[in-house]
């Protein structure tokens, strides 16, 4: 079983229990029985709609971090609308790569604002797993996708102090003030082969 479907499995239950500890109550409680089995025939309902709907979730892109380390499967670069007011957005499909730089065979999908940054790589990357070249790819600032960025980088890296340097002509937009964008602690790089575990010693 998947961890999805471990997730819908348990609120699945916690829904039931729910509606358990309603019919305790409503059988000790002083209502008329018309009214207690409307409340039971909504209950039902309820616990049926959300165990419907969150199957419904389970296809849409998170807007968690990305993993460390991960290999692309697939992407879709969703341009900005001003018209629509749709900011764009990245999404990325992708696999957790373990130490030894083996995939996890879980993919998942995650959401990333958009940022041409990003999006140039994120074609370039395409391209070359069009091409037949496997792509990898690492979050250096486990980046995520609700555009937090920077509270993510000092989140990891130091969470009491750090200080909001990028370096850089202050002309092209570096310097002291300067803030890192979303997506630009992401890159791409071809697969390397898994690492093999060491040979057991004669």
């Amino acid at each position: 079983m998947s961890s999805l479907q471990s997730v819908v499995l348990t609120l699945s239950l916690s829904y039931a229990l729910i509606g358990a500890l309603l019919l305790i109550v409503l059988v000790y409680a002083r209502l008329p029985w018309p009214a207690k089995a409307v409340a039971v025939v909504i209950t039902s309902a309820f616990y049926i709609a959300s165990f419907m709907g969150v199957r419904g979730l389970l296809g849409w892109a998170s807007i968690d971090r990305l993993p460390a380390s991960f290999k692309l499967l697939h992407a879709r670069i969703v341009e900005p609308h001003s018209l629509e007011g749709d900011p764009g957005s990245i999404y990325l499909w992708v696999e957790t790569l373990d130490d030894g730089n083996r995939p996890s065979g879980v993919p998942r999908a995650f959401r990333i604002p958009y940022s041409e940054t990003l999006a140039q790589k994120t074609d370039k990357a395409a391209s070359e797993i069009a091409a037949g070249r496997p792509q990898g790819g690492r979050a250096a600032d486990f980046g995520d996708g609700g555009g937090r960025l920077l509270e993510a980088a000092r989140e990891y890296i130091m969470p009491t102090a750090i200080i909001d340097t990028s370096g850089g002509d202050p002309s092209t937009g570096g310097g002291l003030a300067a803030a890192p964008r979303d997506g630009d602690g992401i890159s791409f790089t071809p697969l390397l082969p898994p690492r093999m575990p060491p040979k057991d010693e004669q």
